[in-house]
């Protein structure tokens, strides 16, 4: 059988339609390749949008921002000392984009106007960082990404 041309274009179509075709199967049928959503309630949280924008603008009126500090024992936050520690309220919530199964939350609950997340919490790497917080009826939020490393 003698081939031409034709012949060698419809079989290279073939073979690369089929390797297409597995990484397709592989990427629906595997675990490892775990297909989540930032957030399982992305209507409700785009519907709260503006409530959002709002936050962020009040936490830009700060004369200073919240800070996040790689330390020795974890993930040092510092939230901005014209605020009263003690009314602040709300979530501190560390995102991996690259694993649900790496995110924490944590409820705000200070002392000082410090508050430590602990190195056995987090994994190296990078985390969207969101924290929601209140205080004296005024929100604030913050969405910072963070490369934690234990270093």
């Amino acid at each position: 059988m003698k081939l031409n041309w034709g012949h060698y274009i419809a079989i290279f179509m073939v073979a690369f339609m089929i390797f297409i075709l597995s990484f397709v199967y592989k990427t629906f049928t595997r675990d490892s390749y775990d297909h989540h959503l930032v957030s399982k309630e992305y209507y409700l949280d785009e519907m709260n949008y503006q409530q959002e924008i709002d936050a962020v603008d009040n936490a830009k009126k700060l004369n200073e921002s919240i800070k996040l500090k790689n330390t020795e024992k974890g993930v040092l936050i510092t939230f901005p000392a014209e605020v009263d520690f003690k009314n602040i309220q709300g979530t501190i919530r560390f995102q991996r984009a690259s694993n649900v199964k790496l995110d924490v939350s944590f409820p705000i609950a200070l002392v000082s106007n410090d508050f430590l997340i602990p190195k056995e919490k987090l994994v190296e790497g990078f985390y969207n960082v969101k924290i929601d917080w209140s205080a004296n009826d005024v929100k604030y939020l913050l969405k910072e990404k963070h490369y934690y490393s234990s270093k």
